[in-house]
C-alpha cells in the first residue's frame, strides 16, 4: 500500500482538513483523521501490480506538469490499515490509487486525467495551502472592508485585522475606520445639529412663535453621535460574518513574509499566515511637534466623542477638516478662533476658498492669518479648563498670545505604515 505526494516546491505540509472534488468538480469539506501524515498533496496508493501502475501514471502527469510527486506506501507506514479505513471514510472510495492536490480530494488515476484536460488539475496545484488565508486585510476602514468583502464573495478565505491605537488623549473606536467613527459620519451629524440651531432662530420669521430659551446640550448631541456609530459599526461586523470573513481586532505587524503577529490589546500575540496581503491603515492627525501639542491638544480623532462641551476653540489649520469643524462648532454658539499659517484651503480654488472664508466670518468665526503655534501651556484644569497658546508670525518676529478652553489641531494626516514591519518584508517606505 502507498502514496504519493505532490507538490509545487514552495508549499508547507498542513492536515487541518482535506476537500473532496470528484472529476465532474464537486467539492465537500471533509476532516483529516490526526493519523494521517501531515501532507501536502499525495496519492494513497496499494503497492501490488496494478495499484502501481497507475500510480506511476499519476506520478508521470505530475512530472510533466513539473511537479514533484513522491510515493508513500500505505503498508510500510505505522498504522497503514486504519489510515486506508479512514481515508475510505472521508472520501467514499475505496480504490487505489487516491489522489489528493493540496489537500483537496481529486479521486482515482482516471479522475486526475480527467481533471487535467478539465483544467481543475492545474488550478488545484495553483493553490498555496501552506497559509492560513489567502487574503490578510490589515485595516478595517472603508477601503480593508471593501476589499475583504469582494475577496470572501469571489471565494478566498480572509481574515480582516483591525486595532485602533488610542489618541494621546485616549480615544479609540470600534470597526469602521476613519469615515464611519471619526470622519464623515460625526461631521455630518454635527453640522445637522448646528442646522437645527440655524433653523430655529429662522423660524421666527416664518411666523414660529416660542419663549423658551433654547439651549444646546453638547453631551446630548454626543452620546446620540456615539450611539449611532456604535450601530454602524456592529453592522461593518455582521456584515463581516455573513460573508465568512474573520475579524480579528488585533494590530498587525509583518514578522516575515507571508507571515504577521497579531497583538491584541491586553498584549496578547497570535502568528497568522496568508498568500497576499493588503495594507489598508489609513492615516492620522498630525501633531505640531511643540511643547504641548499631545498633552493639552485635541484633534477630530478625539472631537466627536469629546464628553464636555469644547468651549472657546482655536482651530489651528487651514484645511477643509479645519474649516468644517470651525464651522459646525460656531453653529453649535460656540465661540472660535481659526489660526491660518498661509492660506485657505491649499489647493482648492482660491476665490472659492475667500468666500468660504468670508462666509465664516458672517457667522462670527475669528481668522489669525500668517501665525502658527509655538507653545501651549495649561493655565487650569477642567473639562475643558483653560489654556494658553503663544504664537508667532510666519512673515516676522511678532508673537501672540491667546486664552482658549480648547485647542483642535487639524493640519493634515500622516500615513499609518510606520509600525508595520514593512522593513522586514523589503518593502520600502518614503518619509512622507
Amino acid at each position: 500500500m502507498g502514496v504519493a505526494s505532490a507538490g509545487d516546491g514552495r508549499s508547507r505540509g498542513r492536515a487541518s482538513g482535506v476537500g473532496g472534488a470528484s472529476a465532474g468538480g464537486r467539492a465537500a469539506c471533509l476532516s483529516v483523521p490526526a493519523a494521517l501524515p501531515t501532507l501536502h498533496s499525495c496519492v494513497w496508493s496499494l503497492r501490488e501490480e496494478n495499484a502501481g501502475v497507475f500510480s506511476l501514471q499519476v506520478k508521470e502527469l505530475f512530472s510533466s506538469l513539473g511537479v514533484d510527486c513522491n510515493i508513500l506506501e500505505l503498508d510500510q507506514v505505522d498504522e497503514g490499515a486504519s489510515v486506508q479505513e479512514a481515508l475510505s471514510e472521508i472520501t467514499s472510495q475505496r480504490t487505489v490509487p487516491s489522489v489528493f492536490v493540496n489537500r483537496v480530494h481529486v479521486g482515482g488515476c482516471d479522475h486526475t486525467f480527467q481533471a487535467h484536460q478539465s483544467g481543475l488539475l492545474q488550478q488545484l496545484l495553483q493553490q498555496d495551502p501552506a497559509y492560513d488565508y489567502d487574503l490578510i486585510v490589515i485595516g478595517g476602514g472603508s477601503g480593508g472592508l471593501s476589499c475583504a468583502q469582494e475577496a470572501a464573495v469571489l471565494g478566498r478565505k480572509v481574515m480582516v485585522l483591525d486595532f485602533v491605537v488610542p489618541s494621546p488623549r485616549g480615544t479609540a473606536w470600534g470597526l469602521g475606520g476613519t469615515c464611519v467613527n471619526v470622519g464623515c459620519i460625526p461631521k455630518k451629524l454635527m453640522h445637522q445639529a448646528a442646522l437645527l440651531g440655524q433653523a430655529l432662530t429662522d423660524s421666527r420669521k416664518f411666523g414660529w412663535e416660542y419663549s423658551q430659551q433654547v439651549r444646546h446640550s453638547w453631551a446630548t448631541m454626543t452620546e446620540a453621535i456615539q450611539s449611532h456609530i456604535g450601530s454602524l459599526s456592529w453592522g461593518h461586523r455582521l456584515a463581516l460574518r455573513e460573508k465568512a470573513v474573520t475579524y480579528v481586532n488585533s494590530y498587525g505587524e509583518f514578522v516575515e513574509h507571508h507571515k504577521v503577529k497579531a497583538t491584541n490589546e491586553k498584549g496578547q500575540e497570535a502568528l497568522y499566515t496568508a498568500a497576499k496581503f493588503v495594507i489598508a491603515t489609513g492615516e492620522r492627525p498630525r501633531y505640531l511637534g511643540i511643547p504641548g501639542d499631545r498633552e493639552y491638544c485635541v484633534t477630530s480623532d478625539d472631537l466627536f466623542s469629546l464628553p464636555y462641551c469644547p468651549g472657546a476653540t482655536l482651530v489651528v489649520g487651514a484645511s477643509y477638516v479645519a474649516l468644517e469643524c470651525a464651522g459646525f462648532l460656531a453653529g453649535l454658539g460656540l465661540e472660535v478662533t481659526v489660526m491660518v499659517r498661509s492660506v485657505l484651503l491649499r489647493g482648492f480654488d482660491q476665490e472659492m476658498a475667500e468666500k468660504v472664508g468670508a462666509s465664516m466670518q458672517q457667522l462670527g468665526v475669528r481668522f489669525l492669518r500668517k501665525f502658527v503655534p509655538v507653545e501651549v501651556q495649561q493655565l487650569e484644569r477642567g473639562l475643558p479648563g483653560r489654556l494658553k497658546v503663544v504664537a508667532k508670525s510666519t512673515e516676522g518676529t511678532e508673537t501672540i498670545e491667546g486664552i482658549y478652553n480648547t485647542v483642535l489641531l487639524a493640519i493634515g494626516r500622516d500615513s499609518c505604515t510606520k509600525k508595520l514591519g514593512l522593513e522586514k518584508i523589503g518593502v520600502n517606505v518614503s518619509e512622507k
